[in-house]
């Protein structure tokens, strides 16, 4: 029996920004990491859990072009704990920081062709005060600006870390999935040096591969590398 008129569904609210989204297919991520990065800006990665929903607007970028690239882990090739970003595009590449922190990344290009973008900031859009109580089980939180703000503060608010190497953000009845919108202009953005990378890979007129939507207020603070020209802190 065909529905009544009053048992219609509501069409999608054209104002909501979220109402025409979309799980990008995997060849998606195949294309070069540039591209991903910069359409990655204002997508939307949810984490799922028990405990409930997190939903994350991307705001910040940086790309990581793999063997042509000195900024990356995977620059002098693979090894155990970089494997994931020479797998199948799609998929989440998480890494501890200083054995502190976990950050997250898409990996990008076909397989076998380590490049991969790092989440670094975004606004939470779903989920506020969950991604709340997991940011003060672990520090000081003085804004909902500061929420996902970095992005250790990003994996935080996500409730994400080392078991989510590997994830599959193309299933959408996954835990981790990422949408975005279907027909999509590029948002209003700028470009600049990576965040703490160093050696030759932090040189900004070389590798200025950190993207982030204009006038975006959860967008992190630059710093340059602190660390020792030797050392690489990006994937």
């Amino acid at each position: 029996m065909s529905a009544t008129p009053d048992h219609r569904p509501e069409p999608p609210d054209a104002s909501d920004p979220r109402a025409f989204l979309v799980v990008p297919a995997r060849v998606w991520y195949s294309r070069e990491v540039h591209a991903v990065a910069r359409d990655l800006l204002g997508a939307y990665l949810t984490s799922r859990s028990p405990d409930g929903d997190v939903t994350l607007r991307i705001t910040e970028v940086e790309a990581y072009a793999g063997a042509d690239d000195p900024g990356s882990h995977a620059y002098r090739g693979r090894t155990s704990r970089n494997a994931v970003m020479f797998a199948e595009p799609g998929r989440l590449y998480v890494y501890r920081h200083l054995g502190l922190h976990h950050c997250l990344n898409i990996v990008t290009e076909p397989t076998g062709s380590p490049s991969a973008v790092l989440l670094r900031a975004g606004e939470i859009v779903e989920g506020v005060d969950l991604a709340w109580r997991r940011r003060e089980a672990v520090g000081v939180v003085d804004s909902e600006r500061q929420l996902a703000r970095g992005p250790a503060r990003l994996a935080v608010a996500l409730g994400l870390d080392l078991r989510a190497n590997g994830a599959d953000v193309t299933e959408s009845g996954g835990d981790i999935v990422l949408h975005r919108q279907q027909a999509v202009t590029l948002p209003t953005h700028k470009s600049g040096p990576r965040v703490g990378v160093s050696g030759s890979g932090g040189e900004g007129n070389r590798f200025p591969w950190r993207y982030w939507l204009t006038d975006e207020r959860t967008v992190s603070a630059y710093r340059p590398a602190y660390r020792s020209p030797t050392s690489t802190d990006a994937p």
